[in-house]
């Protein structure tokens, strides 16, 4: 697997992933970790919420529960979105390769970038796209 850069590939991971889990969703509509994965739930996507202190209080969104934690998710995921600094997704590494089956995609949001991460994700067999917005994707590509 690689890192994906290119049109043609950013294209089809839009087209054929439709189960993204969102890592850090945000639950204020004005801040991108929701509004991001609101219109892409309006696009057809299915959106798992992944931030544990949401789930902790039961809340839903787009229909499916917030959960704590990657593993917790009970389908497969195409797409494992984050929506956390540069310096935190690292952290996130364990929980990701825990995912059973594993997803397709990493994509790290806009202004997001762990190359070390990648690598390690790569290494797996997990596609990685780093620094690119899914919202403006979809609505420039599709």
């Amino acid at each position: 697997m690689t890192l994906l850069q290119h049109t043609p590939e950013i294209i089809r991971v839009l087209t054929g992933s439709k189960v993204v889990a969102v890592v850090g969703f945000h639950p204020d509509p004005m801040k991108p970790a929701h509004y991001v994965p609101e219109y892409l739930h309006r696009q057809g996507y299915t959106i798992i919420p992944v931030n544990p202190a949401l789930a902790a209080r039961g809340q839903s969104f787009f229909g499916h529960r917030a959960v704590s934690t990657l593993a917790e998710i009970g389908t497969p995921v195409d797409v494992v979105e984050v929506f956390r600094r540069s310096d935190r997704v690292r952290d996130h590494l364990a929980d990701i390769l825990n995912m059973n089956p594993l997803p397709k995609v990493v994509w790290l949001q806009l202004g997001i970038r762990d190359d070390a991460t990648a690598r390690t994700l790569t290494e797996h067999g997990i596609d990685v796209i780093q620094d690119r917005c899914m919202l403006a994707d979809h609505r420039a590509l599709l």
